[in-house]
C-alpha cells in the first residue's frame, strides 16, 4: 500500500507560497549581500527565507529534517528529508530580473516522493507527487512531443568557474547549430519545470547541486520527462545533469567529434 503524501505536499506548497510572496514583496527593496563571488551572490534573504521555510516544514512534520543550500536542520537520521532552495536564481533576483523560484522536495527513506516549485513573479506553482500527475496551478501539464533537435528549445550550461569553461562553450556551440533556439534562464528548477510544461525541451548542465533540481526532477518525471544525474562528489550533492522530454535524441546530439 503506497503512502499518502497529500499532507506533505500541502505543507510544501504553503511554505513555498509564503516564502515566494515575501520574496515578491522584497523584490524592489535594497538587498543585503552576505557574500559576493565572481560568478555568484549570497544574499541575506537566502538564509532568511530558508529559515522561514524550515520553520514551517518542521512545525508540520517535527520528525523530519531539512537539507538546504543555506545549511541543514533537524535529525540527520530522519526518514523524511526536505531539500530546499530558498531562491533558485539568486543572481537574477539581485539584479532585478524576475526569473527565480522557491524549490522544495521531499526524500522519504531514500526515495524522491514530491516536488513543489513556486515562481512568485508569474504566480506559477508547479508540483507533483512521484507516480502522480504533474500540475501547474492545479492543472495537468506534460512534456512536449518534439522528437527532432531542429524543433527543440534547449538550455545548455557552458561553464564558468569549474574548469570546464572551454569544453562547455564548445558544447554550447555544437548544440546551438542543431536546435531552434537556446535559452539560459538562470534558474535550474524553473528550466526543468518549463520542460515539464512543454515550454523547453532539454537541459544540460555540468555543475549543479541537489537542491537546484530535486523538486523539479519529481515534477519533470511525473510530466513524462527524463533526468539523469551524475554525482561528482561522494555525498552526491553536486554533479551534472541532462534532462529532456524523453523523445529528443539528446545523447546522440551531445556527441562531439
Amino acid at each position: 500500500m503506497s503512502m499518502d503524501y497529500s499532507a506533505h505536499l500541502e505543507a510544501a506548497r504553503q511554505a513555498a507560497l509564503h516564502a515566494g510572496e515575501y520574496l515578491r514583496e522584497q523584490f524592489h527593496a535594497v538587498k543585503l549581500v552576505d557574500e559576493a563571488l565572481q560568478h555568484d551572490i549570497k544574499l541575506r534573504l537566502d538564509k532568511e527565507v530558508q529559515q522561514m521555510i524550515t520553520e514551517r516544514l518542521l512545525k508540520a512534520f517535527p520528525q523530519s529534517a531539512v537539507l538546504g543550500e543555506e545549511g541543514n536542520e533537524g535529525d540527520a537520521a530522519a526518514e523524511l528529508l526536505w531539500v530546499v532552495d530558498p531562491i533558485d536564481g539568486t543572481v537574477n533576483y539581485f539584479y532585478g530580473i524576475p526569473i527565480f523560484c522557491v524549490s522544495i522536495a521531499l526524500l522519504h527513506c531514500g526515495k524522491w516522493v514530491l516536488g513543489c516549485v513556486y515562481d512568485p513573479m508569474q504566480q506559477e506553482c508547479f508540483e507533483a507527487v512521484a507516480g502522480g500527475q504533474a500540475t501547474l496551478n492545479g492543472e495537468p501539464v506534460a512534456v512536449s512531443g518534439r522528437s527532432s533537435m531542429c524543433e527543440a528549445v534547449v538550455f545548455v550550461g557552458h561553464g564558468t568557474h569549474d574548469g570546464s569553461g572551454d569544453a562547455g562553450v564548445r558544447r554550447f556551440a555544437h548544440i546551438s547549430r542543431q536546435v531552434r533556439k537556446m535559452r539560459i534562464l538562470g534558474s535550474a528548477a524553473l528550466s526543468l519545470c518549463y520542460i515539464a510544461a512543454g515550454r523547453l525541451d532539454a537541459y544540460v548542465e555540468d555543475r549543479i547541486s541537489l537542491w537546484d533540481f530535486a523538486a523539479a526532477r519529481v515534477i519533470l518525471e511525473a510530466a513524462g520527462g527524463v533526468l539523469e544525474f551524475s554525482p561528482h562528489t561522494e555525498d552526491g550533492i553536486k554533479g551534472s545533469v541532462i534532462a529532456w522530454n524523453g523523445t529528443l535524441p539528446l545523447h546522440a546530439a551531445l556527441q562531439m567529434n
